[in-house]
């Protein structure tokens, strides 16, 4: 990610991935997400279209590591305009926890590319998300 993360925002949001979402600190959340936090576009996340407090990101975080609670986000890109910050991104973690709705752990290492657009408050904390994410992929990787 060498020179991507030049702006304060940017380097806030690849502090954001790797504390909240490759850590999985719930601690950690209210240090980047705003009180309200609107899933606005994120086909397959069972929070698309919802606007969650604090403690339902919490939620939302303990429930989508489970899977792959080793994962990590690797930042490809990010392009920043006014209030938001766009990353491309690598995704990767191993199937070793159960979900509702998937495939038993296969211990197998599975993969993911997506883009999401974060919005920032005049804070600089996080007050949702626009998504796009190759989950049909990861489900393939499950069950082949």
């Amino acid at each position: 990610m060498s020179g991507m993360a030049d702006s304060a925002r940017k380097q806030r949001l690849a502090q954001f991935l790797d504390d909240v979402w490759g850590a999985g600190d719930v601690s950690a959340v209210p240090r980047y997400v705003a009180e309200r936090y609107t899933i606005h576009n994120d086909p397959g996340d069972p929070w698309d279209g919802q606007t969650l407090t604090r403690d339902g990101f919490r939620a939302r975080l303990v429930a989508s590591r489970a899977v792959a609670p080793d994962q990590r986000f690797e930042p490809v890109r990010m392009v920043e305009q006014g209030d938001t910050v766009a990353v491309a991104w690598r995704w990767r973690g191993t199937h070793t926890g159960a979900a509702p709705g998937l495939p038993q752990p296969t211990g197998r290492v599975l993969t993911m590319t997506g883009a999401t657009f974060y919005d920032f408050d005049a804070d600089d904390q996080l007050t949702g998300h626009w998504q796009i994410a190759d989950r049909l992929g990861v489900y393939r990787q499950m069950t082949e």
